[in-house]
């Protein structure tokens, strides 16, 4: 697994997909990425059924976490963990998700119970309190790779200014990168990659209060990451919904099997025809 800092002397722009389980874990490796992201919101929606609402704890994150790092051919895929606010204990969180084989990690700002960063009503913490989070946060890790990112979410509470003051500071408290969460333009993004040192990562997740911006734009501004948190993971309810819907209506499957994963893609993507090797040749 390459730490992120090796990703970024690598790659102009650093492109993070979310991955829900392990399975899409696979899928989004298979597709070429080098980096995976699990977000809170996919955890608490799709392990639990319940809302990115501050409901799911650390020990949900980090069996997760370990779900998706145990599996060896995703070794080579660098993943980074939604740590919220911290779960109360930054360094706690630090040392088991480092543990937990995750690469890096990003805490936010808010308030806990914290909320979905594109919805109104939230609340954030004092910079000084979050600095601190950030500062117990580097000396809690094992691993100076292990990378640690601060996310700003005041842009939709205290106002652009504030949001960038807010990354200044966390900056300084020893931030590896600035999560700018909510941003509403181009344009702001490119002012917060003009106003810090250290990396930018913009969230281009669906429907919320930042325009749609193409990696490729990202890129020409000098923001560094872009993650996709819940892209695949919509894409996927839909066609279920789709899939239960047709089933109640028709009783059958047959006009969907050509939009259906086979049988042989599914154990193609599992190695499952090399593991009923290892286990024939165990047997004899």
């Amino acid at each position: 697994m390459k730490s992120f800092h090796q990703l970024l002397k690598e790659q102009k722009i650093v492109v993070i997909p979310g991955a829900f389980n392990a399975a899409s874990a696979l899928l989004a490796k298979n597709a070429g990425f080098s980096a995976l992201y699990l977000s809170g919101s996919g955890i608490a929606t799709g392990c639990f059924g319940v809302p990115d609402l501050g409901i799911t704890t650390l020990d949900d994150v980090v069996t997760e976490t370990k779900r998706i790092t145990n599996i060896e051919t995703l070794n080579v895929t660098s993943l980074l963990v939604d740590a919220d606010t911290g779960f109360g204990n930054e360094t706690e969180t630090v040392r088991r998700l480092e543990s937990a084989g995750a690469a890096g990690i990003h805490l936010e700002d808010q308030v806990f119970p914290k909320r979905c960063g594109h919805r109104s009503g939230k609340e954030v913490i004092s910079p000084d309190e979050m600095a601190l989070k950030i500062q117990n946060a580097t000396r809690a890790r094992t691993n100076p790779d292990f990378f640690i990112i601060a996310r700003v979410d005041s842009r939709n509470v205290l106002g652009f200014d504030d949001a960038l003051e807010r990354a200044k500071k966390y900056q300084s408290a020893g931030a590896d990168a600035i999560f700018a969460e909510a941003l509403e333009s181009k344009d702001e993004y490119k002012r917060f990659v003009d106003s810090l040192r250290i990396p930018v990562l913009a969230n281009m997740t669906e429907f919320g209060k930042t325009p749609y911006i193409s990696v490729y734009e990202f890129e020409l501004i000098g923001v560094r990451f872009v993650i996709f948190p819940l892209t695949a993971f919509r894409r996927m309810m839909k066609a279920v919904e789709e899939v239960y819907q047709t089933l109640k209506k028709e009783g059958t499957q047959k006009s969907i099997l050509n939009n259906l994963q086979t049988r042989d893609e599914l154990y193609r993507l599992l190695n499952y025809y090399e593991m009923e090797k290892g286990l024939s040749l165990n047997k004899d």
